[in-house]
């Protein structure tokens, strides 16, 4: 788990930067308030404004840790000095999706005796789905948690994120929530560690809202059942 501009700067919108490395279609910057995505969610969009003139950042990819911004012309090869402009919309529908799961995640985590989340998608377009270890629940007790999770959402809890040792995350029951993958800790051991209220802490490296008011309401779409034990749970911004 790195820690990124975005997490010390989260109002940090635009900048200033300088392309440090370019091949076609794509740019490394010195400086990047870019969330790259990760643990399910999509990363971050953007302008890159240089003296030739700009472009779209449309993906950012890790490549044996070097963060590579993709561009929408792979015909581009961008240099010098550069002006970056995060697209603030789209990086609060992830913020809103994001935090929206940690409190479906949450409740299913209490209601249903500590379920983990067996996978995670949160897109750009308003939608986000979680699977969950869940063989022998009925759906109907997890469409009713629709209107908590609003509820949640009316009461504007402050979210926030700490950082904690790496040892304490692990000794400490329903930080690290995921079956499948455990986010790593920091370079320097640490787990960054996302806060909603009294309701919920667990481990994260996403973006996410300062209070739960500052989301819209979310609809729980649909509810499938993928294989012998995994619940998908679909979910929109209304």
């Amino acid at each position: 788990m790195a820690v990124y501009l975005c997490h010390e700067q989260p109002d940090l919108f635009e900048h200033e930067t300088q392309i440090i490395d370019s091949r076609p279609g794509a740019a490394r910057l010195a400086r990047s308030a870019l969330h790259p995505g990760g643990g399910g969610q999509e990363s971050d969009h953007a302008i890159l404004e240089y003296g030739g003139g700009q472009c779209r950042i449309i993906d950012v990819r890790d490549e044996d840790g070097l963060y590579w911004h993709m561009l929408d012309s792979e015909a581009l090869v961008p240099t010098g000095a550069a002006r970056v402009k995060v697209d603030a919309a789209r990086r609060s529908v992830l913020a809103q999706l994001h935090t929206a799961t940690h409190i479906m995640n949450a409740l299913v985590f209490r209601r249903f005796e500590g379920a983990l989340v067996t996978g995670a998608q949160i897109n750009g377009d308003g939608t986000a789905r979680m699977d969950f270890d869940l063989p022998d629940v009925d759906n109907n007790l997890l469409r009713a948690i629709e209107p908590e999770i609003n509820d949640v959402i009316r009461q504007a809890m402050p979210v926030r994120a700490v950082y904690i040792p790496t040892n304490e995350a692990q000794a400490t029951p329903g930080l690290l929530r995921s079956l499948s993958v455990t986010p790593p800790p920091t370079p320097d051991g640490r787990y960054r560690i996302v806060e909603i209220g009294d309701l919920d802490r667990q481990a994260c490296g996403g973006t996410h809202l300062s209070n739960t008011g500052e989301s819209r309401p979310i609809r729980l779409v649909k509810i499938e059942n993928k294989g012998r034990r995994n619940r998908r749970i679909r979910i929109a911004l209304g």
